[in-house]
């Protein structure tokens, strides 16, 4: 593996693997590096009904991240997994640091480490991943065949993962802590209108309970404080996500929510450092608005080593 490159991406979710695509076909060596799996959150997918071009047949998140990859290393881009420790600064290069493959240096930089599931942080929680709490309905929605579970959540993500969780479970509760919903109006009438899934409002979570394996919830009614047990097997968590950002604190501006902040040609504040996708505060995160970030950030880089290159 070489240890330098013009364009550094971090990050193979859409983001990053459009900023790639983009950044190749500039000619320009580029490399991604990525810590888990290409497709970030978007791999958790089931089903992109809203991607343009899939067509009336929806692809999975899946699918179209191993097309975007096979796409960018056609044109010739590199693919690194390894996890990114920190990033340096020296003027016209930039230090990437990795656990495993020593220092990368890169001319540009674009961070595209998207955001990760939030968690309920409730009693039994932590202890019960893998074991009957998961994040991810097509990672782990086959272990619940002919099962009950609940799935919580009131945006798109909860109500599309509890659809497709109807594939295996004969049994899915719905809990959101509002009565009104985020998702879209066409996914939430899905839901209501599949008799495997009841619709609980407005409650939270107080607990998971079990032994070796998730066996209940306690939840509660955030308007009448009564609190009721419910017998599960498995608990589906979508409340939300936070940004991956911790690793690049001290080295770009981070606003209060954990975003990191760069502008329309996602440019950071610092020179040859961009940033792109679900790490920016935006109004809407789906995978169209981090595809044309990604673009974006990806032409910007090229036009930041053209200048440097005069």
């Amino acid at each position: 593996m070489e240890n330098k490159y013009e364009i550094v991406i971090i990050g193979a979710g859409p983001a990053g693997l459009s900023a790639a695509i983009y950044a190749a076909r500039t000619t320009r060596s580029v490399l991604v590096i990525e810590r888990a799996m290409v497709g970030g959150q978007q791999s958790m997918t089931e089903h992109l009904e809203n991607y343009p071009g899939t067509g009336k047949d929806p692809v999975s998140g899946i699918a179209l991240a191993e097309k975007m990859q096979a796409q960018a290393e056609a044109q010739g881009a590199k693919f690194l997994f390894d996890e990114v420790k920190s990033i340096e600064s020296n003027g016209s290069e930039k230090i990437v640091k990795t656990a495993y493959s020593g220092d990368i240096i890169a001319n540009a930089v674009i961070l595209a480490t998207g955001r990760s599931p939030r968690k309920l942080n409730v009693a039994g929680e932590e202890k019960f991943i893998g074991r009957g709490v998961s994040f991810c309905a097509t990672c782990d929605g086959a272990f619940y065949k002919d099962k009950k579970i609940a799935v919580i959540g009131g945006g798109n993500a909860a109500f599309e993962e509890a659809q497709y969780l109807t594939k295996f479970a004969s049994e899915i509760i719905l809990i959101h802590r509002r009565n009104e919903f985020r998702a879209e109006k066409i996914v939430i009438g899905r839901v209501k209108n599949n008799p495997k899934i009841k619709i609980m409002t407005p409650y939270v979570v107080e607990s998971i309970e079990g032994e070796n394996k998730v066996s209940s919830i306690i939840v509660k009614n955030v308007e009448t404080a009564e609190s009721k047990t419910i017998k599960v097997d498995g608990v589906f968590v979508y409340v939300g996500s936070d940004p991956n950002t911790d690793i690049f604190k001290d080295i770009v501006t981070i606003d209060k929510q954990g975003y990191v902040v760069a502008d329309g040609k996602m440019r950071t504040i610092i020179p040859g450092i961009f940033a792109a996708g679900d790490m920016l505060n935006k109004h809407v995160w789906q995978v169209v608005t981090a595809v044309s970030d990604g673009a974006v950030s990806a032409i910007s880089a090229d036009e930041y080593l053209s200048e440097l290159e005069r």
